[in-house]
This record gives structure tokens, C-alpha cells and sequence, in this order.
């Protein structure tokens, strides 16, 4: 159903709003590079939802409203979350690479005389890469943002459905107290599964601006791993579950609620 993907541009867009800031974690550049991610992300949000809500639709022959009263399988879930995971690495990748790329700026924008910015925007930046890298280069750490999305994502819907059903009676519909609760710990618990592949990932996306050539994921992980020690697998662990909790929080529901509101 169209609503499922509607749904999940909008809750796409109201966490990206709320989790920028940490994203950018620049004390006076808290929303640079806004305006691209809410448009990219929100779409990007919303093939998630869509897919993962008709995937479970072809699995279980039940509507989102049917589902409290019939929940699915952790199973259907689970498979449902890694399928729109799948689907939504491919949409994202040159998004995120764009957005990795932008955030990672260290020219000072304010001191006259300065060097101005490698990249002027999200058009220049896209156009640079292709013309520098190639149309592959606009999918550079494609290969890592999918294996980091398509199990993480599943986590996800698991996680979160089982919070609510915890919480909640049967056939009856989670308090926004439990979505917020529920969405939060779901968005925590896919990041500590995630930030591995999430380093990697990130490191992949600027080799090009560095000119360091990794030969793959493989040799970026062994490469990491040898120089710097296997804790850094998980850097920046902390700043992903802050911002997971309250963004996914917020994006679950607001999802809910407006599928609720559309009936």
C-alpha cells in the first residue's frame, strides 16, 4: 500500500531532523548539510517502510492494521526487515556518500582569505566524484552499507515488534509511550550491531577525497584493524546509540501514528 511508503518519508524526515546534529558533531555546524539529507533520507525512509510493510503484506496475507490482531512470525519480520534493508542500502548509497563526504569538509567557512570548500554543495559534490572517480565512485562503501543494513535492519523490526508485543495486550494497539520506547531500543540495538561495518563503511566513502585506495572491503577491515587495534570497530559507537534512541523513537512513532490516523 502507498501509505506504508508516504508514512515512511514523513517519520524519515522528522528523525533525520533530530539526529543531524549528531551526525555532524560540529559544535557550530550542528545542521550542515541539512537541506540534502532531509529530502535523500526521507525518501530512502520511506522504500524501508514501503518494502518492509508489503513484504510482510506477500508473507503473512495481512494489512498493517491486521497485524496487531494476527502478529507475524519473528521469522516474517525478520526476513521483511532484511529485504527493505536490501533494498534501501542501493537507494542510499550515493545519498550517504554525498552526505559522508559534505560533513567531512574541514575548511573553515568563516576566516577570510581561507581555501574555500572542496565541494560547494550536494550537486557539485556528485558531479566531482563522477568526474573524478567515475560513475562507481558515487557507489564507493556501497558493498559495506549492505551488509551493515540488511541483517541490522532486521534486528530492527525484530526488536521493535517484540518491545511492543511485550507491552502491549493482545489484539490492541502499543501506547505512544511503548512505540517510543520500543523504537528507541530497536534503533540502539541495530546500531551496536551495525557500527563495524558503519566504520568500515565511512572509511571506504573517503578514501577517494584522502587518494587512499583500499583494495576492498576485506583489506579496509585488515588495514584498520592492523594500525589501529580492534577497538576501532567500534568507534563512535556512543554517538550512534545517543542518536538512535530519540530518532528512532520518533520515527516509529510518527510512522504508527500516521497510519493509525489514515486508517
Amino acid at each position: 500500500p502507498a501509505e506504508e511508503f508516504v508514512a515512511g518519508w514523513i517519520s524519515g524526515a522528522l528523525g533525520l531532523v533530530l539526529g543531524h546534529p549528531f551526525d555532524t558533531v560540529k559544535l557550530l555546524g550542528f545542521f550542515k548539510g541539512m537541506s540534502f539529507p532531509i529530502a535523500s533520507i526521507a525518501v530512502v525512509n520511506s522504500v524501508l517502510f514501503g518494502v518492509y510493510s508489503n513484504a510482510l503484506l506477500v508473507l503473512t496475507a495481512t494489512s498493517h492494521q491486521e497485524r496487531r490482531a494476527q502478529p507475524p512470525s519473528y521469522t516474517h519480520v525478520f526476513i521483511a526487515g532484511c529485504t527493505g534493508g536490501f533494498l534501501q542500502a542501493y537507494c542510499l548509497a550515493p545519498f550517504d556518500l554525498i552526505k559522508v563526504r559534505l560533513q567531512n569538509q574541514t575548511e573553515p567557512r568563516a576566516k577570510p582569505g581561507s581555501r574555500p570548500p572542496q565541494y560547494r554543495g550536494p550537486v557539485h559534490c556528485a558531479a566531482s566524484i563522477f568526474q573524478a572517480e567515475g560513475p562507481r565512485g558515487l557507489f564507493r562503501g556501497a558493498w559495506a552499507l549492505t551488509l551493515r543494513d540488511t541483517p541490522t535492519l532486521g534486528i530492527y523490526f525484530v526488536t521493535y515488534e517484540w518491545l511492543c508485543r511485550q507491552f502491549t495486550l493482545d489484539g490492541q494497539t502499543p501506547s505512544s509511550g511503548t512505540v517510543l520506547v520500543a523504537g528507541g531500543f530497536a534503533g540502539i540495538t541495530s546500531w551496536v550491531a551495525a557500527t563495524p561495518l558503519d566504520v568500515i563503511k565511512s572509511r571506504m566513502q573517503m578514501a577517494g577525497l584522502k587518494q587512499r585506495a583500499y583494495g576492498g572491503l576485506l583489506d579496509c577491515m585488515v588495514s584498520s584493524a592492523r594500525q589501529e587495534g580492534l577497538g576501532v570497530f567500534f568507534r563512535g559507537l556512543t554517538i550512534n546509540s545517543a542518536r538512535a534512541f530519540p530518532v528512532n523513537a520518533v520515527t516509529f512513532l510518527s510512522y504508527e501514528h500516521l497510519l493509525l490516523s489514515w486508517g
